[in-house]
């Protein structure tokens, strides 16, 4: 039996297209014209021992306003909560761009993780829909493509099983590891039929490893290849994918 993921159920979310940028201050300045329509509240007081907890709190719930008021009145940018996350990871589980791009404008590290190894990167791939913007914000400030979850999973691993296409195709962009296997014994490949329904997102999710060089031959921990699977679940026109691109079981 397949152990069970502690992520959620996928999200199918319709987004936004991606901000697309060249550097860092390009992407914070769309990031910042988007927005998250947060509403602001009141300020709680600069400096002390107060400032760190009243970042991490403002960022969760994507209050702009305040993180910028923090940040400008010196509040540890890297400061952690008792569950080990930053105030990045926080703005970023919420997908509060605005608010992440203030931090990482200010200096926060994308790849610190809380107790549950998600760092603002992994949770970029993974927890915000096939949203690219926060992916793209990450990658701008020098995210380690090579992090890994408590699966010994990459971003592309949580990607594909997520059927996140746009998040898949900009990672394979960026150079991510393709065939890496997690401790499942599965690829990217094997994670996108398995967790898949063989549906349009699946397909599109297969098609985009399959173009960007996936390996079709690899076996997962049992031995079965990504397109026996596919055969196994019925997924046709996964299988059909597969096979034009020379794939065998």
């Amino acid at each position: 039996m397949i152990e069970q993921r502690f992520r959620g159920p996928r999200q199918r979310r319709a987004r936004p297209r991606a901000v697309r940028s060249a550097g860092l201050g390009a992407a914070l300045a769309a990031l910042l014209v988007v927005g998250c329509g947060a509403t602001a509240s009141p300020a709680p007081e600069v400096g002390g021992s107060a400032a760190p907890t009243g970042l991490i709190e403002a960022a969760g719930r994507g209050d702009a306003t305040v993180v910028r008021e923090l940040l400008e009145g010196g509040a540890p940018v890297d400061a952690r909560d008792a569950r080990g996350a930053t105030a990045l990871v926080r703005a970023a589980y919420g997908n509060h761009l605005e608010a992440a791009g203030l931090l990482v404008a200010a200096g926060a590290d994308v790849n610190l993780a809380d107790h549950t190894q998600q760092s603002a990167y992994l949770i970029a791939t993974s927890e915000v829909g096939d949203d690219p913007r926060l992916l793209e914000l990450t990658l701008n400030a020098e995210a380690d493509l090579d992090a890994k979850d408590s699966f010994n999973g990459t971003g592309l691993i949580r990607a594909a099983e997520r059927a996140h296409v746009r998040i898949v195709e900009r990672l394979l962009r960026a150079g991510i590891d393709r065939d890496h296997i997690n401790r499942l014994g599965f690829t990217a490949l094997h994670e996108a039929v398995v967790f898949g329904e063989g549906g349009p997102a699946d397909q599109a999710t297969v098609a985009a490893l399959v173009a960007g060089g996936a390996d079709l031959r690899i076996p997962d921990g049992r031995g079965t290849t990504a397109l026996a699977h596919a055969e196994q679940r019925g997924q046709r026109e996964v299988a059909a994918i597969l096979r034009a691109a020379g794939a065998t079981r």
